[in-house]
């Protein structure tokens, strides 16, 4: 067994100077292919450096080339000191490769020796302020930590889930955000634009959890302590936005796998947006999101809501694209709820023109003859709503003499400009003919355009994420009542005739 070994060794190194080789039985277990071995050494390699960086033994500042200090004028105390400091960054360099080791043991254990380092490196720095205002934090070794937090050949979404616990302190998030920035740059420009998905995923797993602060004064946890956190950059909250926002819009300018691309559009609007300074510098990424298409299309709708009604965004034929997106698909598709949230905060506004809004509601009685009846349940209600906002549109209920079918509809489901789509000389019947639909509730819901509608909108913020299995547990709850199948009770088999029948049998 290596342990007592390494105990032996770790012991003899720290007892005195005289016994400074020994480090090499410690550094050469950490490349051994035993785990236990590894996972050994790891150990005794963070209670090692961890004690001698306490102590002052390992140099500070600059450091130069091994072979030259030691063949130099240098006292012996500054030799050792350059010497050990040497070891010390080939501990970090074993450690950062065993980030990418088969087993998950050996890589959260260089992991937490990793950070065990740029802690202690924090209240003991080795390198110098650069600037009145910048703090002596271990910059370059938290690098070395995200680098290979993020690989670009492999999934290390385990690795980042126990990196989590890191985030917390200020300072850290602050200079992972920036090594986030800084790798994007290097990594993806050797790419030529080509998607890296394991990379560009594990990215993502490092920064979409990133808890961002709302106030200044809630940043109160950093791993370096400083002595007046008035002057620290890294303690202003501008500057953590800045870095947040730089970090992000970096991400977002290289091509997505489209996995991807739905995973950040999901949180775009909650996590992104409002931690940036200037949220409309996402437009780009999400102009080309809602061109996408499909599901993509739906999800950029958030994000341009914010900015088209917080920040005031013009974004040109935007009614236009909405109305494309209008396709069979969105009601099956598993943001439904989402899309038809915005579109009807999309379609409150009064001021809409009559044939914008009589082409959404044809469009979308048109695609509910091939829905689901879940759907239908919201989104006959929906339709009522948009009549009553614009009773300019009622002309589609009460056309009496309108067309009937598809045969005798002008209206032209294939046009892409909903001002020539003809929807305001049409009319209903598809609803109409949902009131022959073989699921009563959708029948019934179908035969309110028979009657005059009710001024009070319809709240189909609870049928939104209606599905088909809530549809059938409420039917089966239903209790079913005794239902009368004859007029008159039945006497017999054959009524009376039943009985004279019997009769005559029993004279016999």
């Amino acid at each position: 067994m290596a342990g007592p070994a390494l105990a032996a060794s770790l012991e003899a190194v720290l007892g005195g100077r005289g016994n400074a080789n020994r480090v090499f039985e410690i550094l050469e277990l950490l490349a051994a292919e035993d785990e236990e071995d590894a996972l050994c050494a790891a150990r005794t390699c963070r209670r090692l450096f961890a004690a001698l960086l306490r102590r002052g033994e390992l140099m500070a500042g600059s450091l130069p080339a091994e072979e030259d200090a030691l063949s130099g004028n240098c006292s012996a105390e500054d030799k050792y000191k350059i010497w050990m400091r040497h070891r010390y960054d080939d501990c970090v360099e074993c450690l950062s490769e065993l980030l990418g080791h088969d087993s998950f043991r050996v890589k959260e254990s260089s992991l937490c020796t990793l950070m065990k380092f740029v802690e202690v490196e924090a209240e003991c720095p080795l390198v110098a302020e650069q600037w009145k205002g910048s703090i002596a934090f271990p910059r370059h070794l938290l690098k070395v930590v995200v680098n290979g937090l993020i690989p670009i050949h492999e999934d290390a979404s385990l690795l980042i889930s126990r990196f989590q616990e890191y985030m917390e302190y200020d300072d850290v998030r602050y200079f992972v955000m920036k090594a986030v920035t800084e790798s994007i740059g290097q990594v993806m420009q050797k790419t030529k634009e080509r998607p890296l998905p394991f990379y560009q995923q594990n990215v993502f797993s490092l920064i979409s959890p990133i808890n961002m602060p709302s106030k200044e004064r809630d940043m109160v946890k950093f791993m370096v302590k400083q002595g007046n956190q008035e002057e620290w950059k890294v303690s202003k909250l501008q500057a953590h936005r800045q870095a947040f926002e730089r970090m992000w819009l970096t991400f977002l300018k290289h091509q997505l796998p489209s996995g991807l691309y739905k995973k950040v559009l999901v949180i775009l609007h909650d996590s992104i947006l409002p931690h940036m300074n200037e949220p409309t510098l996402m437009i780009d990424f999400l102009t080309v999101a809602y061109g996408v298409g499909g599901a993509i299309s739906l999800l950029a709708l958030n994000g341009l809501f914010i900015l088209i009604h917080q920040h005031n965004l013009e974004y040109p034929d935007f009614y236009k694209k909405l109305y494309s997106l209008l396709d069979p698909s969105i009601y099956h598709v598993k943001y439904r709820a989402r899309f038809f949230h915005l579109a009807d905060l999309f379609l409150s506004s009064s001021h809409l023109p009559a044939y914008l809004v009589a082409a959404f509601i044809k469009r979308l009685a048109r695609l509910a003859l091939t829905a689901p009846p879940e759907a239908l349940l919201m989104v006959i209600p929906f339709i009522c709503n948009l009549f009553r906002r614009h009773p300019a549109c009622k002309v589609l209920m009460h056309r009496p003499n309108g067309p009937q079918d598809l045969s005798e509809d002008p209206y032209i489901m294939e046009q892409e400009e909903p001002s020539e789509s003809r929807a305001l000389e049409s009319s209903l019947w598809e609803i109409q003919s949902l009131q022959n639909h073989y699921h009563p509730d959708v029948a019934q819901a179908a035969a309110i355009l028979n009657q005059s509608l009710s001024e009070i909108e319809d709240d189909i913020s609870g049928l939104l994420e209606l599905s088909a299995s809530e549809l059938f547990d409420k039917e089966i709850k239903k209790t079913s009542a005794n239902v009368p199948l004859e007029f008159e009770q039945v006497q017999g088999l054959f009524g009376k005739k039943n009985d004279i029948f019997a009769e005559h049998f029993a004279l016999d």
